[in-house]
């Protein structure tokens, strides 16, 4: 008996059903939403449930009050570890990872977060620079390169998890108001940098020698969305397998060396907060990286010579770099694919990314973004910036952004206790001068046009909208 549409049908359909529940960003966007829908309910119905679960330490000046803190608020910290481990523990356990593993590493990842967290909220904190993601992430560097964590620990640290739930959670931080009011010069300042730093660093990368393929995914990871950017074009191109390994390499190194560069020189320059957070958007290769650097700069927000609000950094980055720059991923593997086949056959490339490998590819977890801005939106209908401020802000964005923060403090924490810096020595002389070509004019162009071209549009992100 064969087989027929019918039954072919049937079986791509539950193909798809088990893709929305076997890949990673499909995770984040339950978990994201579904932590926004709880957030609305709670707020429509008139509770405080979400605010009293997503606890954030308070300002401090003294150890004892850090104890009575601590001790007053035990039962939401637990709370909100439970609100995190459970959806997370149930996308590991589905995921195929060991549930007896997750659970007890993550258990730590929260608990140093929590004293990161807390040693954030020292009032002194930012007169010595002990902004949360710079201190995660150097403690994780230091413990993971001076010491060898236990294998089963590796599980806790979900960086790329961790990353795009917060990113599905900064969603409802940014009603499409904002969005459409943004998106067209992100979209531009994001298309110039792109296309300026792919050409830099293919060029080089040809000059000195590399295979076109390897340029490529060099390139694309300089120019798009760093990791996913490399990976999808090294799919779309055939490039060799150790191509997309070398250029995640070169994107983590100099994405680390830019969250504590890029903050510091943004201070040091008196930036305001909207445009030092554009600046970390164009010039930085990743988003969790990004992220820290751009939550490192809010905290500067408010001090002498820093103009903006807090939230403004965060919300131009996610501007710049989530929506202007990775939803380009589908386009550079789609035309470099194009090429690939057409203009380097005699390299021995046959493959061409179709429709389903650059949906394969796609960032999905920016649909969860948009999903979670369309959601606030549809519940500010009818409020002006005013009142958005005064009652959704903390009533639902508010222990929102709460959230969001914790999901990020995991992040900046995982990439320093995954990140071994003798393995970042392993790419190579030739592919890190031709990357690091395109990070000097990516930073370069990436500062002109975000302090000087766009620079009246990106110091308003964070004040009332026109």
């Amino acid at each position: 008996m064969t087989s027929g549409p019918a039954s072919t049908t049937t079986s791509t359909t539950a193909s798809l059903w088990r893709e929305l529940f076997a890949k990673e960003d499909w995770w984040a966007i339950w978990i994201g939403l579904g932590l926004v829908i709880f957030a609305v309910a709670a707020y429509t119905a008139g509770s405080s449930i979400v605010q009293w679960i997503a606890v954030t330490p308070q300002k401090w000046s003294t150890l004892a009050e850090v104890t009575t803190q601590l001790g007053a608020n035990a039962s939401r910290y637990l709370s909100l570890f439970i609100l995190f481990a459970v959806p997370f523990g149930i996308a590991i356990k589905t995921l195929g990872f060991r549930l007896r593993q997750f659970v007890p590493a993550f258990a730590i990842v929260f608990i140093v977060s929590a004293l990161i967290y807390t040693l954030g909220a020292w009032d002194q904190a930012s007169r010595h620079n002990l902004e949360p993601p710079l201190v995660a992430l150097a403690l994780g560097l230091l413990v993971s390169n001076l010491s060898r964590p236990p294998a089963w620990f590796d599980s806790g640290l979900r960086v790329e998890f961790y990353v795009k739930t917060g990113i599905v959670l900064l969603g409802a931080q940014l009603p499409f108001t904002l969005i459409v009011w943004a998106g067209p010069v992100a979209i531009t300042q994001a298309a110039i940098v792109s296309l300026v730093t792919f050409g830099v660093i293919y060029f080089v990368a040809v000059r000195l020698g590399l295979d076109r393929r390897l340029a490529a995914v060099l390139g694309t990871g300089g120019a798009v969305c760093g990791v996913s950017g490399a990976i999808a074009v090294a799919g779309a191109v055939g490039a060799k397998k150790e191509d997309a390994p070398i250029a995640i390499t070169l994107v983590v190194f100099w994405a680390i060396v830019m969250i504590f560069a890029l903050p510091l020189i943004s201070r040091s320059l008196g930036l305001a907060t909207g445009v030092a957070g554009a600046w970390i958007g164009t010039s930085e290769f990743a988003d969790a990286a990004g992220f820290a650097a751009a939550q490192t700069y809010s905290g500067y927000a408010g001090q002498p010579g820093i103009a903006g609000t807090a939230d403004a950094s965060v919300q131009a980055f996610t501007l710049m770099k989530v929506i202007g720059r990775d939803v380009w991923i589908g386009v550079w593997a789609l035309v470099l694919s194009i090429v690939a086949t057409t203009r380097w056959e005699r390299t021995g490339i046959q493959s061409r990314a179709g429709v389903g490998e650059i949906w394969r590819r796609f960032p999905k977890f920016v649909l969860g973004f948009f999903i979670a801005s369309a959601i606030v939106t549809l519940i500010a209908q009818g409020y002006n910036y005013a009142d958005f401020k005064k009652a959704l802000t903390p009533g639902l964005v508010g222990p929102l952004i709460g959230l969001r923060t914790w999901a990020f403090t995991f992040c900046f924490l995982s990439i320093g206790l995954s990140t071994r810096l003798r393995e970042l020595a392993s790419a190579g002389a030739r592919p890190f001068y031709a990357f690091t070509a395109g990070v000097a004019v990516n930073i370069v162009l990436g500062y002109l046009l975000s302090t000087q071209v766009f620079v009246e549009f990106w110091q308003r992100i964070g004040q009332p909208l026109p």
